[in-house]
This record gives C-alpha cells, sequence and structure tokens, in this order.
C-alpha cells in the first residue's frame, strides 16, 4: 500500500521480504522510488526477512543515492532488525530504529 505527498511517498509493507516474494518486491521498491523524491518504506508487518529481502533494502537505497534521492526505514519489525543487526547495516540506512513492543 503506498500513501503519497507532494515528492515523497509512504510504502507499507505488508508480506514477507523472503527470496518468495524478492522479484515483485524489487518492481514494486523501484517503481515506487522513481515516481517521487523520497520514498518512506515502512516495515513494521514484515514477518519474516532473508538476505533476498535485505538485497531488495540494499538495492533501493543503493539507487535512491545514485539518483540523488532519500530512502527512509521508518518503521522496523524484529525480523528487520534481526537482518540488519546481523549484517551490521543499521548505520548504512541511518534511520533511528523503531521498534512496536506491544
Amino acid at each position: 500500500m503506498a500513501k503519497s505527498k507532494q515528492g515523497s511517498k509512504n510504502l507499507i509493507i505488508e508480506e514477507d521480504m523472503t527470496i518468495y516474494n524478492a522479484a515483485a518486491q524489487k518492481d514494486q521498491f523501484l517503481q515506487a522510488l522513481a515516481a517521487c523524491n523520497e520514498l518512506d518504506l515502512d516495515l513494521l508487518k514484515v514477518n519474516e526477512m532473508d538476505s533476498a529481502g535485505f538485497q531488495i533494502l540494499l538495492l533501493t537505497k543503493r539507487e535512491a543515492i545514485k539518483a540523488n534521492k532519500t530512502v527512509r526505514l521508518t518503521a522496523h519489525s524484529k525480523a528487520v532488525t534481526e537482518i540488519l543487526d546481523l549484517f551490521n547495516m543499521a548505520s548504512y540506512f541511518g534511520d533511528p530504529i523503531w521498534l512496536d513492543t506491544k
């Protein structure tokens, strides 16, 4: 689901970021990035993430940097923070990590 305001878009990811969804998510993320200058990715509902999902995040961030655009991770599920910690990449994305403690 995508919500947008002028020049920015909020993309809420509601499915797992795994190899099974990677191709579709790659297209979804890159199309959303092409349509705005600032892309916020809400990953709070991601229950599972593997290395393929992580690679989609890296690709999206890299493409944003190349296009002089901004990508922010605005919410993190436990699965997302575990992958960011595993690869020691939280600082690369540079976003504050907010966990849902409910």
